[in-house]
């Protein structure tokens, strides 16, 4: 189990990559977990954050999607930005990653466990320790249909999205039907008025916002796994990232409208990271309102899935090109997965998910995880953006299409997510800084100690 390559090539098409882009932005997941969050923050405003972030996290898709054609890699942040701007750089693009993708263990197992604890003993459903253990055992599962194959990862995936896109079909037709005529919030244009947001209030909306669409670029992470065409090095990834993005920009952006039409601010509050139950219970009646629960349970399993899947490949590509420990790219034989670097966020989840048992509250651990979430996918995906215009700046004198596509769309997403980012610090609670922030800069000590490592005899 020493072999440092073998991934499984040509293994994913261009369905299944949508397929994994789509689970990797979750959307029942994000809906359920992010409303609340969002609304209290910038209520009916919401609808135009989601919409904006949607436009802004496309100009980064368009990076991912022009910087794969450098060479397929399952670091794909990490390789690209460390082709353009060097080693240290790429090195934090992937350390980003790594450690949004370790504080998501907690942040997406929790709501998981809280909806099956609704499902099955609903009595513990603020119980953080009965939390904690279900989460785990989730985790636990997930691991273990991750680290068996790639295809195996593709097949729960294709049979959970179709589960749950029929689900949230039904919610917003049903929320369409049922509040067109007396709806809870009155739509109007406001709500998608780009002159109705203040700066603050664009970048402490952008930043809840933004989770919602974090994960796609798993498609990219599984560039080497999928098939690719003579045009382009990683088609079916590129493919995959391209459309998913897009569903998902027209997803979330209705989704939003339909919640706000059906909930109350009140409504909403209260339900927390249960917001599709409760406009599922307005609409339907028991007992097929719970369908809204078990369409959360499957979001939820498929974007850990899909997070593995990513941090594990970012680590594996990390350690394979030397620059972190070199065991974590071994490749498991038989089911031809990153085996190593699959435990060691299971690991880290545990801890984590142990750590927040002993927090107050469900309520304060998701709040914080995402805030910090978010601060860390602006770092890494605003450095992917301008390495793509960077790269491409040739582009400028090849016309508009081209000068936007590759150069001005991607720069202007990166300098949008700078400022989220850094507009969004002051406003953060301590210990939202220290997973934000502090989790970025805890990166020296393995840079630092892997190059000295690197530079001592072998005995």
């Amino acid at each position: 189990m020493t072999e440092h390559h073998g991934l499984a090539k040509n293994t994913l098409g261009g369905f299944e990559s949508i397929i994994m882009g789509i689970a990797g932005t979750a959307p029942a997941f994000s809906v359920a977990v992010t409303t609340a969050t969002i609304v209290s923050t910038v209520g009916v405003l919401s609808v135009g954050s989601v919409l904006y972030c949607g436009l802004i996290m496309f100009g980064i898709t368009l990076a991912f999607i022009h910087l794969s054609k450098i060479t397929p890699n399952a670091g794909a942040a990490y390789a690209w930005v460390g082709h353009v701007f060097g080693a240290s750089w790429g090195f934090f693009a992937g350390w980003g990653l790594l450690i949004a993708s370790v504080f998501f263990m907690v942040s997406a197992t929790i709501p998981a466990a809280s909806s099956t604890l609704l499902l099955i003993a609903p009595q513990y459903v603020e119980n953080t320790e009965a939390i904690a253990g279900v989460a785990a055992i989730w985790l636990s599962l997930i691991t273990l249909i991750v680290t068996r194959g790639i295809k195996h990862s593709s097949y729960v995936q294709i049979t959970f999205t179709i589960f749950e896109t029929a689900i949230l079909i039904a919610l917003i037709v049903g929320g369409l039907i049922h509040y067109w005529d007396a709806p809870a919030h009155l739509p109007s244009i406001i709500w998608f008025s780009p002159f109705s947001f203040s700066p603050q209030l664009f970048a402490t909306g952008a930043l809840t916002a933004i989770f919602f669409f974090w994960g796609w670029d798993v498609t990219m992470n599984l560039s080497e796994e999928s098939k690719s065409n003579a045009s382009q090095a990683s088609g079916a990834a590129s493919t995959g990232a391209f459309w998913s993005v897009i569903n998902m920009m027209l997803f979330f952006t209705i989704m939003m409208v339909i919640i706000l039409m059906v909930l109350t601010d009140a409504e909403i509050s209260s339900a927390d990271t249960n917001v599709l139950f409760a406009v599922a219970s307005k609409i339907f009646p028991e007992p097929w309102n719970y369908l809204a629960v078990f369409c959360t349970i499957l979001s939820t399993v498929g974007t850990i899935e899909t997070q593995i899947l990513q941090f594990s490949r970012s680590l594996f590509s990390m350690s394979r090109d030397g620059m972190l420990h070199p065991a974590y790219s071994k490749i498991h034989p038989v089911w031809q997965t990153p085996w190593v670097a699959t435990i060691v966020i299971w690991v880290l989840g545990m801890l984590l998910l142990f750590t927040s048992s002993y927090m107050p509250s469900v309520k304060s651990i998701l709040s914080s995880s995402i805030l910090a979430i978010g601060f860390q996918i602006c770092f890494y995906m605003s450095l992917a953006g301008f390495a793509c215009a960077w790269h491409y700046r040739h582009k400028l004198h090849a016309g508009f299409g081209n000068a936007f596509g590759y150069v001005l769309w991607p720069l202007l997403s990166a300098l949008f997510m700078v400022f989220i980012a850094i507009y969004s610090v002051p406003t953060f609670d301590l210990l939202t800084n220290l997973l934000g922030v502090g989790g970025l800069l805890i990166g020296f000590m393995p840079l630092f100690l892997n190059r000295w490592l690197m530079r001592q005899p072998v005995s």
